[in-house]
């Protein structure tokens, strides 16, 4: 997520830190799941700072690494929006949640049945998993995280889906040219919008 080792490990234990200060603000017990996601995110990018230093391959560091990208999030963020929401916004969080629940299914059966690997692609680390259907996962994929913020009740919330499908596009480009991957900046900036989220709530 970040363009070195050392970078993915400062850069996760920075988000990580604003992730205990998320939850550490959080009044309401509905509100940790996503008061607790950069925890999740700087957890992340720790975890790819040992795949930069083993060289990529295979092994416990890309798969852990793969399990957290792959069925976590997109289960992960549509259960933070569902249980953050008045009960009047619920409903909308539920389309976003199914998406989220099948495109997991079918991400984490491919994690078992076929073998993860990571390349060190000069200042990327590249991923590879055989995926059928690859476009219709992604697409499950997005409505799950980036659909269920947009769809949520919040003000910020729905930024923080704005900047996150922004910045998504961004990313994947500069990593798609294998120039810089900047996953972690946006994982900073989320984690920020969370923070202050968070501290917005009454």
């Amino acid at each position: 997520m970040c363009w070195s080792a050392t970078a993915d490990l400062w850069a996760g234990l920075g988000v990580g830190a604003v992730g205990v200060a998320a939850i550490a603000s959080a009044r309401r017990a509905g509100d940790v799941p996503l008061a607790a996601l950069p925890l999740l995110l700087g957890a992340h990018q720790v975890v790819e700072s040992a795949v930069w230093r083993n060289g990529g391959g295979a092994g416990p560091a890309v798969l852990a690494w793969a399990v957290i990208a792959l069925p976590l999030l997109p289960v992960w963020v549509p259960v933070g929006v569902l249980t953050a929401a008045r009960p009047a916004g619920r409903r909308r969080a539920l389309v976003p949640l199914a998406a989220g629940l099948a495109t997991a299914g079918a991400l984490a059966y491919h994690l078992v049945t076929r073998p993860v690997t990571a390349e060190i692609r000069g200042h990327t680390v590249g991923y590879v998993v055989d995926l059928p259907y690859a476009a219709l996962l992604l697409a499950g994929y997005l409505l799950a995280t980036v659909g269920a913020l947009l769809l949520a009740g919040d003000r910020l919330l729905r930024l923080l889906g704005l900047l996150t499908g922004a910045g998504a596009a961004v990313c994947a480009l500069l990593w798609s040219a294998e120039f810089v991957s900047t996953w972690c900046a946006l994982a900073a900036v989320a984690s920020l919008v969370l923070l202050a989220w968070v501290r917005s709530r009454p």
